[in-house]
């Protein structure tokens, strides 16, 4: 018996108005991005047009560099990533004119309470019919802190042990119903089965919910969960709770040494390798030919602003005075950053390869650190199939320098190619974010065989 071919999965990752911090200056941008919902709805029906598995929306809960001078006035008057669309309520309103792509959006763990978070992403699930993901994140902006109460950020380690615990409390929240709970039923008078309600009863170290949730189990088991952490404990979290794993890697030993690395911690929950999809993230610059593709780099390459990049740099220093240094000499050793720790060690391993700062900053500022994959439909496609075959991915994330053109290039010129050579869907396989990502629909924690679907007498008087 022959093994199917695998296929490739895309995400659209969507950084308001572009990717590019700069790349809002290119002739084809538009800028309008950041806030138009008419354009981010043009957009998903791209992405559904193009069979894209879900569109997967960052978020801060803050204005960059707002509290910390990261470059200054300068800085913060060319950055295009500035105010954008909270991403939440913009998934809720493409479900309603979308039917198969996912929508995720980050939201952020330090910043938010577990009960309103299981309850938003849920009724998206059930607005969508089953396409809504939350991407979990700890917050690696410092400036959020100072807009919810705080002098400065949760540290990295008490981030993720938030993090863990509060995913506890949403998964819990998300099972406060079996599948079956709600009867309805008109002529014995019963609305809901009430041996199928849960409460969660949670008290913890930092959460304390009783529950049940009032909103029913998912069309899909659960909402998607994704998660970018590439931290040693961001890997764990991601290994015990996501389904679908963010990352950045340059090369193909890299990224299967990290994929076999996740994969491998899977086992200690009770999870398979099939049960999370790994997506490195890539910037693709698509030409008709390598000529144009080449030009189109450059032009975009040009279009960086060394005042943004070095910011960039110096927002994962760890409090290093990164702009008192020569922008052309090297790298300073690092003290840990309380931001992004994978990050840092990205830059730090630039840094090891002789790259000045300079140099570095301007990586961050074209891609966000990510693969730039420059060339014609073609040769970006012997480049993705050479990754899925290596093993060194399930797919990847699709960052674009700014919208919608180089979005719309990448459906209408690189993924007829895939599907030529069956490397990717022609048709979506289901209905819900799951099928089409090909993870299981988890099993409700609380889930038991009954017989009896009568409400208790005393239902009234217990909890």
């Amino acid at each position: 018996m022959t093994t199917p071919q695998r296929k490739l999965r895309f995400g659209a990752f969507y950084s308001l108005p572009g990717c590019h911090p700069t790349g809002w200056r290119h002739p084809d941008a538009v800028c309008e991005t950041d806030m138009s919902f008419r354009m981010l709805a043009d957009m998903a029906r791209t992405c559904e047009r193009g069979k894209l598995d879900c569109m997967f929306f960052q978020d801060s809960v803050a204005i960059p560099g707002s509290t910390a001078v990261y470059g200054g006035k300068a800085f913060r008057e060319k950055n295009g990533r500035q105010a954008h669309i909270e991403p939440v309520s913009a998934i809720a309103a493409l479900s309603a004119i979308t039917s198969r792509i996912g929508l995720v959006s980050t939201c952020t763990t330090s910043y938010n309470e577990p009960y309103n978070v299981a309850r938003r992403f849920l009724t998206i699930d059930h607005i969508s019919g089953g396409r809504a993901g939350w991407n979990l994140v700890t917050s690696q902006a410092e400036d959020e802190a100072v807009n919810f109460g705080r002098d400065e950020h949760f540290e990295h380690g008490i981030r993720y042990e938030r993090a863990s615990e509060f995913y506890d409390v949403v998964e819990g929240l998300w099972d406060s119903w079996e599948d079956d709970a709600f009867l309805k039923d008109k002529k014995s008078g019963v609305w809901f089965d009430f041996d199928k309600m849960h409460i969660l009863h949670h008290k913890g170290e930092y959460f304390n919910v009783r529950g049940p949730l009032n909103v029913a189990r998912s069309p899909q088991g659960r909402p998607v969960v994704s998660q970018a952490g590439s931290s040693d404990v961001g890997m764990e979290l991601a290994a015990r709770t996501a389904d679908m794993v963010f990352t950045a890697q340059d090369v193909i030993a890299e990224s299967r040494a990290f994929c076999d690395d996740m994969k491998g911690r899977l086992d200690k929950y009770g999870r398979g390798p099939e049960d999370a999809r790994i997506f490195p993230g890539i910037m693709p610059i698509v030409g008709r030919t390598m000529e144009e593709a080449q030009e189109k780099y450059e032009e975009l390459r040009d279009l960086v602003d060394d005042g943004v990049g070095i910011a960039g740099v110096a927002r994962l220093a760890g409090g290093v005075d990164i702009h008192s240094l020569d922008p052309d000499g090297p790298l300073p050793p690092l003290k840990p950053s309380n931001a992004a720790r994978a990050r840092q060690e990205r830059i730090i391993a630039m840094g090891k390869r002789g790259m000045t700062i300079r140099q570095i900053g301007r990586v961050l500022a074209m891609s966000q650190s990510h693969r730039v994959v420059w060339g014609t439909p073609k040769s970006i496609a012997d480049d993705l199939q050479e990754w899925l075959e290596a093993g060194a991915c399930d797919g990847f994330n699709l960052l674009f320098a700014h919208y919608p053109k180089p979005l719309e290039e990448w459906v209408d010129m690189v993924v007829p190619e895939l599907q030529r050579r069956g490397l990717f869907r022609t048709e979506y396989e289901g209905k819900t974010f799951r099928e089409n990502l090909g993870v299981p629909i988890p099993r409700n924690k609380f889930t038991k065989n009954r017989v009896s679907v009568q409400v208790p007498a005393a239902a009234a008087s217990n909890d």
